[in-house]
């Protein structure tokens, strides 16, 4: 004697509809939405995750500055060192100290935003128009100290006042870069 089967019914995707049965109507708009959402929060991510190299190009700067600021993050500090402004610049000898040179400048940040104080190289020249030295001067350097601020503000002026060892007699020429 054969026992029956009893009968299970299909799980709810295999099940036939039978006719005249109602079926809840489907929210088809909740699919579209979350991948929406999903794609908003990958956005975010790579701005987020890129941010540094985003934050250095002036078009995007205003974005990422926003969106950090609204997130707490960090944007990097702005650096354009051709933004910086020469406004004077003086190297002569020292009145009582021979073989020494006094350098003055003073210059200002042109930039769009306030920028880290620059590296100031100096470079001198002989009468023949030859190098006779070059040195990058930090800011701890040139002003003595570590700088009042870490960022020089946008149309801030800053004055450098330093003694430095002359490199070769009969130094004519000189020139002040911003790195």
């Amino acid at each position: 004697m054969r026992r029956a089967r009893a009968h299970r019914p299909a799980p709810s995707f295999a099940r036939v509809p039978v006719a005249g049965t109602a079926r809840p109507p489907h929210r088809h708009w909740r699919q579209p939405a979350a991948i929406a959402a999903l794609l908003l929060v990958l956005l975010l991510q790579l701005l987020l995750a890129d941010r540094a190299r985003l934050a250095a190009d002036a078009r995007w700067r205003p974005l990422v500055a926003t969106l950090c600021g609204a997130l707490h993050c960090s944007v990097p500090a702005w650096r354009e060192p051709a933004a910086f402004t020469l406004l004077h610049r003086d190297v002569r000898p020292h009145p009582t100290r021979p073989g020494v040179l006094q350098v003055s400048a003073t210059f200002r940040n042109d930039a769009r935003w306030p920028q880290p104080w620059p590296a100031l190289l100096l470079t001198l020249a002989d009468v023949d128009g030859r190098n006779a030295g070059a040195r990058a001067f930090l800011p701890r350097e040139y002003l003595d100290a570590a700088p009042p601020t870490p960022l020089l503000a946008r149309g801030q002026s800053a004055t450098v006042a330093m003694d430095i060892l002359e490199p070769a007699p009969r130094i004519v020429a000189f020139t002040f870069d911003f790195r």
